[in-house]
């Protein structure tokens, strides 16, 4: 192999590799900033006996976007819909239940082609109060939808908006 050919190989190796990282990062689920404010879903409380008790234990806060709003009351989430599920320690005192500190910021961002391989869903949790620190990853959580996929009638969702 010469050394014209070998630059031209290195470089294309070098392009296409940087193509994937911008790839992924582009597949990136972005963190829900203001979620806070959108309309509340649902809240619920997963304790100990129950099986997911171990990674989801807690109280969790359903947040939802106007588009995934509309989604949960017309029956489909179009592209852009973005559902957060907030998960918090317990925290039991004299008889009352309370929310502790914030385990994980679970998001569901609905995107059809970006995300075709799960659903049309893209997954992330970022930990505790972080912004940035992603729990889920790169291959947009395929052990989310592995979960996701058997509501698979209800577009991926397990919740349901009570007016």
């Amino acid at each position: 192999m010469n050394v014209r050919h070998f630059a031209a190989v290195a470089a294309l190796t070098g392009a296409i590799a940087a193509g994937v990282v911008v790839s992924a990062e582009n597949d990136a689920v972005p963190y829900p900033d203001g979620y806070r404010s959108w309309q509340h879903v649902k809240s619920m409380v997963i304790g100990e006996g129950h099986p997911l008790y171990g990674s989801f234990g807690g109280i969790h806060h359903l947040y939802a976007n106007e588009q995934a709003m509309a989604g949960y009351t017309g029956g489909h989430f179009a592209d852009g819909a973005v559902i957060v599920f907030d998960l918090l320690d317990v925290v039991s005192a004299d008889g009352a239940v309370a929310e502790g500190k914030r385990k994980v910021v679970g998001v569901m961002h609905r995107d059809a082609k970006k995300y075709a391989s799960t659903g049309g869903w893209g997954f992330e949790g970022f930990a505790g109060d972080s912004q940035s620190e992603r729990v889920v990853g790169a291959g947009n959580g395929a052990g989310c939808f592995g979960c996701h996929e058997p509501q698979q009638s209800r577009e991926y969702v397990f919740s349901s908006y009570r007016p």
